[in-house]
């Protein structure tokens, strides 16, 4: 912890540093934020938010993983962004490290359509970032506004054809078979609006076991209906024939060949697929009496089948229903003399998921069924929130939720008895924040906030056979945060400091189990660190971008039954990284990044008897472009992805059962694309 302090006030030092050195006001354009759902100012937000514009997401990049663009946001950190089969893993301030697969803690919101279930997971297949105009990242609990997340929010909002007009054709390839082609097309006539979105994707992949094949469709279609009122509908489509799961190697594998498949994932041809249909309706009334109000709706179903690296019980598949709804008012009046704006809202969601498990032997022959359930969660939240303005630089915000989820398990496979279950949690979440903005574009903040974090079904998994575990509860933590965030005009010069501490009660821990993941409520963590942005445009065509954290992620009480663990670091998690992207600019489209990531050492276990060591990585991306007639341009663009040829891991799975921590990451690869707008 010494080590954190002294690199807190270092850092605290040179802000200081640049404070004393500002001599005018400055004239960057104000930038509004709406993923915390009341839409304000950023300078008068107190808490931590990161707002990613088109260049961010898309400048030279591939569109595939989420990865590309938020690796520039402190206190986020990716894994496993080569395994299709599994997802990538977000953490934010460490929440969802955890999770063997898919998204946990973190609510993710598309469209505002939640693609977090009601108990709390989440995949990120289907988000289109061919389309994406804007990705705004909450770091910090936010059960307030979103319900079931301890960890934080990432809002996407793709175009809807009012502000793109026009069609891109695009065509990438490059390196382990990688193949891409999208088309977008979007455009307004009168008060009707629309985009749509197309891409195919093919990855051969670096390992063996690896390959995946996916097309994906985003759709909008608008509506305006006269009086500040509009009519939005969505459609999304994704359809995943295949996605391979090379599974983890042990250190002696890693040694033998980086690049082949542990020898369970190619017996059995390991992988999954998957089939998902999302169509979303959405209403605004911008003038709803003195207010604003959005009634949001959205129906899902997905069928999903997915064969795990292991001999056993490793065939598994649901066809799931997921449906739910939203209504929210948005008003300002006043309070006395003091102006108040204010949310208040609803929303419920469900999900049905017809699930089933089989045997595999090891010649990877499916035998006979040992799972069929149907499991249901709803959940009914209710919430609030205000930001009061006590002076013209003074902001009070308080918010509060109540939530109620509910989880069901009915068990339809008897040979092992009735694992029929039910389990309901009543949850209340509060937050309280005050914003300082002492000049036009610098401001200070505080907050604090509880937080609950429900056991997903797959975390229910109870290793004595089928339905609940019932020793198992939710998560709770409170997180603490102060922050500064401004604009240096002289300097060109924005940054964005943030300190938090979060203390979370009956953690839940992985463990692994003959292959297999379950969890249990552990104990007590502690997570604390500073979270530094930094963007300097130091001449008219070059400009740095930096993001740093330095955190301790620890277990102030671990207990199970023959462990303890106290004191010990969190698996799965570096304290340290850094990220850094210097940016040229010339005429037209004419561009080249140097990016530099630094990864800090982390641990694979509870026990901490596993390093992993740190590294550094060295990406480049370039492009040009050129018009060819008044109407059409082309663009071109190349990319190298781990200059250096860094020896790393894509992906540490935690507590692995035969010493099977590790999924080697590629070495050096290149890709490059082409694009034609008309």
């Amino acid at each position: 912890m010494k080590k954190l302090t002294t690199s807190i006030c270092l850092a605290g030092c040179a802000l200081s540093g640049l404070t004393w050195a500002q001599s005018s006001e400055p004239t960057m354009a104000t930038l509004e934020v709406t993923a915390p759902r009341l839409a304000r100012e950023l300078y008068a937000t107190p808490a931590a938010v990161t707002t990613l514009e088109g260049d961010a997401i898309a400048q030279g990049q591939q569109r595939v993983r989420l990865d590309e663009s938020l690796v520039r946001v402190p206190g986020v950190f990716l894994q496993n962004r080569d395994n299709f089969a599994q997802g990538q893993r977000i953490s934010i301030r460490g929440f969802g490290a955890r999770a063997p697969f898919g998204v946990r803690g973190i609510t993710v919101m598309v469209d505002g359509i939640p693609y977090t279930l009601p108990d709390g997971q989440a995949q990120l297949d289907a988000i289109d970032l061919d389309s994406a105009e804007r990705i705004e990242v909450i770091r910090g609990p936010s059960s307030v506004l979103y319900g079931n997340a301890a960890g934080g929010v990432i809002d996407v909002t793709t175009a809807d054809g009012r502000d793109d007009p026009g069609t891109q054709v695009r065509a990438e390839a490059g390196s382990d078979g990688y193949r891409k082609t999208s088309l977008q097309t979007g455009g307004s006539n009168g008060d009707w609006s629309h985009h749509v979105s197309l891409s195919a994707l093919n990855v051969n992949g670096y390992r063996e076991q690896s390959s995946t094949e996916k097309y994906l469709l985003n759709a909008k279609l608008r509506r305006e209906l006269g009086s500040e009122r509009a009519l939005t509908a969505i459609v999304n489509l994704l359809d995943n024939p295949r996605s391979e799961d090379p599974g983890a190697l042990n250190a002696s594998e890693v040694a033998n060949g980086r690049d082949q498949a542990a020898p369970n994932a190619l017996a059995l041809d390991a992988g999954q697929n998957v089939d998902q249909q999302l169509l979303g309706l959405q209403y605004e009334d911008l003038s709803a009496g003195p207010g604003e109000f959005y009634l949001k709706g959205f129906i899902s179903q997905r069928d999903f089948e997915q064969q795990l690296p292991y001999v056993g019980d490793s065939r598994i598949g649901y066809q799931r229903d997921y449906l739910g709804a939203s209504a929210e008012y948005h008003h300002e009046v006043s309070l006395g003399s003091l102006p108040l704006s204010y949310i208040a809202g609803v929303d419920v969601a469900r999900q049905d998921d017809e699930r089933f498990r089989n045997d595999v032997n090891p010649q990877g022959v499916v035998g006979e069924q040992l799972a069929e359930e149907t499991q249901t969660a709803t959940s009914t939240g209710v919430f609030a929130q205000g930001d009061l303005s006590l002076t013209e630089q003074v902001t009070l915000s308080l918010g509060a939720r109540f939530d109620r989820v509910e989880l069901e398990v009915d068990d339809r496979y008897q040979q092992d008895g009735d694992q029929s279950g039910k389990r309901s949690f009543d949850e209340w979440s509060g937050s309280a924040g005050l914003s300082y903005r002492y000049r036009p574009q610098h401001q200070v903040y505080a907050n604090t906030g509880t937080a609950f974090e429900t056991p997903t079904f797959s975390e229910f998994a109870n290793p004595a056979g089928g339905g609940f575990n019932a020793s198992i509860e939710p998560q709770k933590a409170w997180n603490r945060e102060v922050g500064a965030r401004g604009y240096f005009a002289p300097l060109a010069l924005d940054y964005d400091l943030t300190l938090f501490s979060v203390r979370v009660r009956d953690e839940l821990v992985p463990y692994d189990d003959g292959g297999r993941t379950f969890y249990r409520n552990a104990g007590d963590t502690d997570r604390d660190g500073i979270e530094l942005a930094l963007g300097w445009q130091f001449a008219d065509k070059w400009r740095l971008d930096s993001a740093l954290t330095l955190a301790r992620y620890e277990f102030d009480r671990f207990s199970t039954p023959g462990e303890r663990f106290d004191g010990n670091r969190i698996p799965g998690l570096p304290e340290q990284t850094w990220v850094n992207q210097l940016t040229w600019e010339g005429r037209d489209e004419r561009f080249a990044t140097l990016e530099t990531q630094y990864v800090g050492d982390l641990v694979a276990d509870n026990a901490n008897e596993t390093q992993v060591d740190s590294y550094w990585l060295v990406n480049l991306r370039a492009g040009d472009g050129w018009r060819l007639t008044d109407k059409t341009r082309l663009n071109a663009y190349v990319g190298v992805r781990n200059l250096l040829d860094e020896k790393h891991y894509a992906n540490v799975r935690l507590n692995a059962s035969f010493g099977r921590f590790y999924e080697p990451a590629p070495g050096r690869s290149v890709y490059g694309g082409v694009e034609v707008s008309f």
